[in-house]
Formats: C-alpha cells, structure tokens, sequence
C-alpha cells in the first residue's frame, strides 16, 4: 500500500491514459453527484413538509362548532351549535390522562387604541397553554399565567405586529392598551411561526373577555394537545370520542359532520408520514440505482482497462512480476481513482444543494441537504465497488500465461 515505486507507477500510468482516467472518474462522480443532490431534494421536501406541520403542536385536537344540518331529538335544523366553559371543561376532565396542555379560545374583533394610533384587530380570550399550542415564542415580557384568569386581570399579551403598528418605539411591556373603552396592561410580546397574520393577535385571559362580553361564558374552539405517549391510531380514535361525545352534550346528530367540527392532526400527519414514507422510498429507490448505475459503469470500465493492459500485464509476468503485485497494482489504481472521483462528486452536489438554498421554497422543496453519515456510506459503497471491480479482472489476468498475455491484440 505504501510502495513508492507502485505509487509511481500508478501516477505514471493516470497521466498517460489521462481519456480512461476520465472516463472511469467521471462515472464515479456522476453516480454519487446524482444521489446526493436526489437525496438532497427528498430531505427538502420533508423539511417543507414538516415545517407546515410545526406552527401549531403537532399532536393538537382543534374543536369548533357551527350550524346544524339535520334535525334532531326535536331540534331543527340550522340550530346554531354553541360552546360553554362547561362543555370545554366536559372535553378536557373526560379523560384526563389522555390530555397534555389544553386551552378554550373566545375571539371578537375589537378596536384597539394605543395614543394616537388604532385599528381593529383578533382578540382572543385565552388560558395560559395557548403558548404551547401555538407554539409562540416569547421576545418580551411573559405570557398569561393562571393568577391572571382567575383574578380576571386586565393584562395582554400582544403579537409582533400589533407592537409593531401601534406601539413603535421602546418595549411596549407596562403600557396601557385601550381596549374597546377598557385599558389593559401589555405584560409580553409574542412571535408566531404562523406570519403576520397570527402576529396581528392580541390574548388576553378568557375570563376577562367573558366578563367584558356582558358575563358571557362562550368558547369560540377547544384547543386539546393529545398526550404524545398516544400512538397515531390512539390519537385519531380519541379525537373521534371528543367529537361523539360533544355531539351527544349538544344534541347533535351523529351524521351531522357540520353541527361539531374536529379537525385532528395525528389523521393529517399520519397521512403526512405515510406520504414522507413513500417519497422517502422512492428518492431512495432513484438513489440506489444511480448507485448501482455507477458501480455496473465503474466494473464496465476497469474490465475494459485490465483487458487493455493484458499485454502490459503479460510484460510484468515475463519479466518475474508476481500475480499479487499486478493485482495489487490494479485495484490500487482503481481505489485511487474512485475516491478522488467521488470526492469530486460530494463536493460538487453538496455545492449544488447549497446553491439552491431556499430558492425552490415555493415547489416545496426547503433547505436540501444530505446528512454526512448518509453520504459517507453511499462514498464508502462506491469505493468498495471499485475495489472489487478491479479486483476481478485484474484476477483473471494475472492468471494469463505470459506468452498469450503477449500475443493480445
């Protein structure tokens, strides 16, 4: 392996065929060029796709209500479907282990004034694991606490945008929002992953809005994070319980789809992952084969290579080369050449991926990338193809007697 005089013959012999050189590199660095920018992109799609997902909780069971569609128990039809504190505290206690954080929401649009600006923007009445489920981070101050709705404060956490528009210069945290007539102290200031439009939502303890509501005690939506402990299938089984459940309370049809709505994500990411699961498939389908093309290629080439040195390789015999030594030559050769070639082609597709960055966000495709571990055992496969196929060829001519090596046209 560390022969000088072989390291030289192998050099000497690269720079005198620099056209087969190329041509057995290049196939090497377009099969792992290939894969990486292929698995590159399927990792982008995932990251498309998991992003979407992770605005909210992932494991989040949303319930609202709305009109009913079919008449019921005597009831007509087009009854408008209305939730209460005791039906949020019904959902929430029925099975207490099954639920994580968990939040009722009451929204209206109210006008809001802060000096001499205004606009009119969300405000929800919320509990304190709305933080959780909307997975909002907080960049000043804090958010609700349990101290805050059970003394029915007039506190307010606001979103980005909403410092943004009304509250311009210094920390908003301690001034007064006035909110539809009624002044609320801002205590944090919230990011959302959702966008401006999230952003532009004020929370205020849902026990305050009630009461400014005339002593009103609706829920707008339940918002239930399921135990992650769920499997998917748990999960989607104890949303539909939920649903049966509410609908059984209010007195609405169980055929009734609009009367109570649920909308749960284990059902979306279960689809999701089968989804990931078969794209994942496929990119490593695609991937695999351009592999397979490259090592089929590589063995094509070096049977071509060992059987355009058979003369030479007759020389060597006849001049008391041992059959190891040329073997050992050849796969040498080989290996050298696979590994600069694939060198060569991670470091292009990995150049490739870093140019397309977020460029092709609107196909869905965010952040390609290919771990290391991924491409090192993909690198290593290669090598090893182009061990074995030189090997096999550079075998089968050492094994030539020196005079037919020497009569090969």
């Amino acid at each position: 392996m560390f022969d000088l005089d072989r390291w030289q013959e192998i050099f000497s012999s690269i720079r005198s065929n620099v056209l087969r050189t190329v041509l057995s590199g290049f196939t090497v660095a377009l099969g792992l060029f290939i894969f990486v920018v292929l698995f590159g992109i399927g990792k982008g799609l995932q990251n498309a796709f998991t992003e979407g997902f992770a605005r909210d909780a992932q494991n989040l069971i949303t319930i609202y209500t709305g009109k009913t569609t079919m008449a019921y128990k005597g009831l007509q039809s087009d009854r408008t479907v209305t939730m209460n504190n005791d039906d949020y505290d019904f959902l929430i206690n029925t099975d207490k282990e099954k639920v994580g954080d968990a939040s009722p929401r009451y929204s209206t649009s109210l006008m809001i004034k802060y000096g001499k600006e205004s606009g009119t923007y969300q405000v929800n009445g919320a509990e304190p694991g709305e933080q959780v489920i909307e997975n909002r981070k907080m960049l000043d101050g804090r958010y609700l606490t349990s101290m805050d709705l059970a003394r029915k404060q007039n506190v307010a956490v606001i979103g980005r945008m909403v410092q943004r528009d009304l509250i311009k210069n210094g920390s908003p945290v301690g001034k007064d929002l006035n909110i539809n007539g009624t002044m609320f102290k801002v205590v944090g200031v919230f990011s959302d992953d959702g966008g401006d439009w999230d952003e532009r939502h004020i929370v205020v303890p849902i026990t305050t809005l009630q009461q400014m509501k005339k002593g009103s005690d609706t829920v707008s939506t339940a918002y239930i994070a399921y135990n992650q402990k769920l499997t998917p299938e748990e999960a989607i089984k104890y949303g539909d319980e939920l649903k049966d459940r509410l609908k059984a309370r209010k007195n609405v049809a169980p055929d009734d789809e609009n009367g109570i709505r649920v909308w749960n994500n284990a059902k979306n990411m279960n689809e999701t992952f089968q989804f990931m699961a078969v794209l994942t498939i496929i990119v490593g389908f695609i991937g695999l084969g351009t592999l397979l093309a490259g090592i089929i290629g590589i063995s094509n080439i070096m049977v071509y290579i060992v059987k355009e040195r058979t003369k030479e390789i007759g020389v060597r015999k006849a001049i008391g080369a041992k059959p190891r030594s040329i073997v050992a030559l050849i796969v040498q050769e080989s290996v050298v050449i696979t590994v600069v070639s694939g060198i060569v082609g991670v470091g292009v597709g990995v150049l490739v991926l870093s140019l397309i960055g977020d460029s092709l966000e609107e196909y869905f495709i965010k952040s390609p990338s290919v771990g290391w571990v991924t491409i090192f055992m993909a690198f290593i496969a290669l090598v090893f193809s182009g061990l074995i196929a030189g090997f096999v060829p550079a075998y089968r001519a050492s094994r030539i007697k020196p005079i037919e090596a020497l009569r090969t046209e």
